[in-house]
């Protein structure tokens, strides 16, 4: 996939989806790895109740009304080689940091939310999730 950007990859990813699932509901962000111009970015926080770090994809699949599965994945897309990690274990960056505590919030809403490091990562991510059989048998 090359060296993209990760506004690059998310309309990849968008692609694929439309493509392999055309029935699927997905929601991008599009502020998300866009250059906003000052008052573009205050309209935009203001628009995600002033929380940063919300996730780039939003996609949502039929659930068991059981509610043993999510019925939604988030996505927080990367460019492929982004290292999340430092040697030592601590998230590589502030806003990966921060990133990540709003992933681990929505998991603890018994929804999933992951990171995806590159289109491959995110492909398999959301095959597994779309693929996912409906009812525990």
């Amino acid at each position: 996939m090359g060296n993209i950007t990760e506004a690059e990859l998310q309309i990849q990813i968008a692609e694929y989806i439309i493509r392999k699932y055309p029935t699927a509901l997905f929601h991008s962000d599009f502020g998300s790895g866009v250059k906003l111009t000052p008052g573009q970015a205050v309209k935009q926080k203001k628009m995600n109740g002033g929380r940063r770090a919300w996730p780039d994809m939003i996609i949502l699949r039929e659930f068991d009304i059981n509610g043993l599965d999510s019925p939604v994945l988030f996505l927080e897309l990367k460019r492929e080689g982004t290292r999340l990690k430092k040697k030592n274990g601590d998230w590589a960056t502030e806003h990966i940091a921060e990133q990540a505590r709003m992933l681990r919030w929505i998991n603890d809403l018994g929804l999933e939310a992951e990171f995806a490091v590159g289109f491959d990562e995110a492909k398999a991510l959301i095959d597994e999730f779309l693929e996912r059989p409906l009812y525990d048998d």
